[in-house]
């Protein structure tokens, strides 16, 4: 069995950049900052920052690029993808990039933006996927603290900003 599958929980070091491909597909790339947190033999905290590409298609491009900005806290599943390609000097280049599968906002902060500040319930993350949530019915993602379930908005599922809780 092989697997390809990234989870990642980071925040957003740039604005994203949303464009159309020629036939008017949205896609839009985000670049997120992770950290690892960790202690070295001689007992010093050491801390490395690793830098991910995302690309993110259609709805989902959509999403990010209206509620995503620099410094938001963001979840990411997807899988990896490698794409190569000559420049202009005839050296082959290549890149390898996150293709989200499934985003979910980060927590809003108390004033009121989403700029990763502690939430106040888990209803503040709203969730946008490309597949069908395929967890068995009694194991959904619930409310920390809460009984309400976590939104999960599907590929083929009209959003109504009226149903976005922020």
């Amino acid at each position: 069995m092989n697997v390809n599958k990234v989870f990642l929980i980071g925040r957003l070091t740039d604005t994203p950049d949303f464009r159309k491909t020629a036939s008017g597909q949205s896609v839009c790339s985000l670049r997120i900052a992770t950290n690892r947190v960790w202690t070295d033999k001689t007992g010093q905290k050491q801390e490395e920052a690793e830098y991910h590409t995302v690309v993110l298609w259609a709805r989902l491009a959509d999403i990010a690029s209206q509620y995503l900005n620099k410094g938001n806290m963001v979840f990411i599943e997807g899988r990896l993808k490698t794409r190569s390609w000559q420049d202009a000097s005839g050296i082959k280049k290549y890149r390898t990039e996150v293709i989200a599968e499934r985003l979910q906002l980060g927590p809003k902060s108390q004033s009121g933006g989403a700029m990763g500040g502690p939430a106040q319930t888990r209803q503040d993350v709203p969730t946008a996927t490309t597949s069908p949530d395929i967890r068995p019915e009694n194991s959904a993602p619930r409310d920390v603290g809460g009984d309400g379930e976590i939104p999960i908005i599907e590929e083929d599922e009209e959003i109504d900003v009226k149903d976005i809780p922020f």
